[in-house]
């Protein structure tokens, strides 16, 4: 099945989805808002953001990097098919990720 998910909207939910599309999601947006080293506990979930303040072509491709390796590493349900960033009108950068997700590959 394959879904959208936008970096700056909000997809709640509950602890331990049962759903595993609704985990999935849920998983993959939180991880979009993750700056890696900030969960206690997990300080490898998240994203470096290493992309922040850099000039727009290069943050787009460095972000573009950052975000496959955690979408493989963080979401193994989930296999990225596209990526899009685009701008807010407050100039905020939004990820638009889509993804395949294995519904058969377990929780």
């Amino acid at each position: 099945m394959d879904v959208t998910i936008n970096s700056r909207e909000e997809y709640g939910g509950t602890f331990l989805e049962n759903d595993t599309v609704k985990s999935v999601v849920q998983n993959i947006a939180l991880l979009l808002n993750t700056r890696k080293g900030t969960v206690p506990m997990y300080r490898e979930f998240g994203l470096p953001m290493e992309f922040i303040d850099k000039p727009t072509d290069i943050a787009e491709t460095m972000a573009v990097l950052e975000i496959s390796e955690a979408v493989e590493e963080f979401e193994p349900r989930a296999k990225l098919k596209d990526l899009t960033i685009t701008k807010t009108e407050e100039g905020a950068m939004a990820v638009i990720v889509e993804v395949t997700i294995n519904e058969g590959n377990g929780s």
